[in-house]
């Protein structure tokens, strides 16, 4: 039966004429064949040559090209708590900016809220890559034309480095090797490099220079100090203009309340004592530990240089500012003020109005005693100073951020930008 229903329907134009046992095409089925052929040709012809007339037709993306009086500056890890502030800060400041991070500790929900904020074509992109893809970071660079590069994109916990060494010597001193190779190969000028008073691990004076001998005592500061050596000893024979900030404890969050901090979870153990605190205040945690208390300082704790997030982005944009091709400038960037962590534990407590407990515990591998900057050169040679040096102050900015923002940014899913 469908033997012969598909023969009933099929049409005599569609059948093929068979002679001496061969299967001949039928002429008029070839003829609209090349016809339609014909006609799709000619239809996809009209369809280039008006797109050519089209004003966008192979324009360049504005990210690709070079632009009179407009800066591009690639911002790794601008995800993340700082690279989000720096960020902020560049595009308020007119910057065209390129965020590229993996989100393994950023959050996309930093980068929807820039985005929101600087929603006009050619003033922000973002892109998701790993920078321990060479291949992939190499593509990036070919495809943008970038004038700068800040280089936030780094694992960042002392405890955690201890833990898991070859992820910080990984993350932090290859990836920057890949970023420079790149930088190099593609002739980006200026490099902004954001380093780590870790690199000076715990030295015997106070305050720290610039001149301080760096001897890192954990895996971080080691990656970090690596990271500049392999910098410095390519700026020997290189025009760029090189950046080296080595910053200590960070603190805060934008004063508008559109930024915060909002690290992973499962990183709690490991990130600052500011987000414990808070954490604590919410009651997520029972307490704040409080780890050492026997170091030989004034009250037994760690004394730490507390640094405004505010005011350590305007040193990076200020650092941008002042670079100059074939010279190095390094710079401590901190109050010139060293506070204990129970000094911190009490400005906390003050800030939240929540009487935090506190769980005092043995010392944390891998931590120093006491460091605090001599902020005296970066004053001089970029007319830095830090503002925003009141404790309680930049705690309670960030508390504010942190009580309405429950969540943190909230779900941490790649979207297309």
């Amino acid at each position: 039966m469908l033997g012969l229903g598909r023969t009933r329907a099929q049409t005599r134009s569609s059948r093929s004429m068979s002679l001496g046992g061969m299967d001949y095409a039928d002429p008029k089925k070839k003829s609209n064949f090349v016809g339609k052929i014909l006609m799709a040709a000619v239809l996809t012809a009209l369809c280039i040559l008006m797109l050519k007339q089209s004003p966008t037709f192979n324009t360049p993306s504005a990210f690709s090209r070079h632009q009179p009086g407009v800066i591009h500056v690639l911002v790794t890890g601008g995800a993340g708590y700082i690279g989000s502030h720096a960020t902020l800060r560049l595009l308020k400041e007119n910057y065209r900016v390129t965020i590229v991070d993996n989100l393994s500790r950023g959050n996309i929900g930093a980068v929807r809220i820039l985005q929101e904020l600087f929603p006009e074509p050619g003033r922000l992109q973002f892109i998701y890559a790993d920078l321990g893809d060479a291949k992939v970071v190499h593509q990036i660079f070919s495809q943008n034309a970038f004038d700068a590069v800040m280089h936030f994109a780094a694992v960042a916990y002392v405890g955690e480095s201890t833990l898991d060494p070859l992820k910080y010597y990984h993350n932090i001193t290859s990836n920057t090797l890949t970023v420079l190779e790149a930088m190099s190969a593609h002739g980006v000028p200026t490099l902004i490099y954001s380093s780590t008073c870790a690199t000076y691990g715990e030295p015997e004076k106070m305050p720290i220079t610039e001149e301080t001998p760096q001897l890192p005592i954990n895996p971080y500061g080691k990656a970090k100090k690596m990271a500049e050596d392999i910098i410095l000893d390519f700026h020997k024979n290189s025009n760029m203009a090189v950046m080296i900030l080595r910053y200590f404890n960070v603190i805060g969050s934008d004063p508008e309340g559109r930024l915060g901090e909002a690290p992973r979870p499962e990183l709690r153990e490991h990130g600052r004592i500011s987000g414990a605190c808070y954490d604590a205040a919410r009651g997520i945690l029972p307490d704040l530990k409080v780890r050492g208390t026997d170091y030989k300082t004034t009250d037994g704790t760690c004394i730490r240089d507390y640094i405004d997030v505010t005011d350590l982005v305007d040193a990076h944009v200020k650092a941008l500012e002042k670079s100059r091709p074939g010279k190095v400038g390094i710079y401590n960037v901190g109050t010139g003020r060293g506070r204990s962590v129970k000094e911190f534990v009490e400005a906390c407590k003050a800030a939240t109005g929540v009487p935090i407990k506190v769980d005092f515990l043995p010392r944390r591998p891998g931590d120093y005693a006491e460091v605090f900057s001599d902020p005296t050169k970066i004053k001089l040679e970029l007319n830095w100073t830090a503002k925003h040096t009141d404790l309680q102050e930049s705690l309670q900015v960030a508390w504010r951020w942190q009580k309405s923002h429950l969540n943190g940014y909230g779900s941490s899913l790649v979207k297309s930008s």
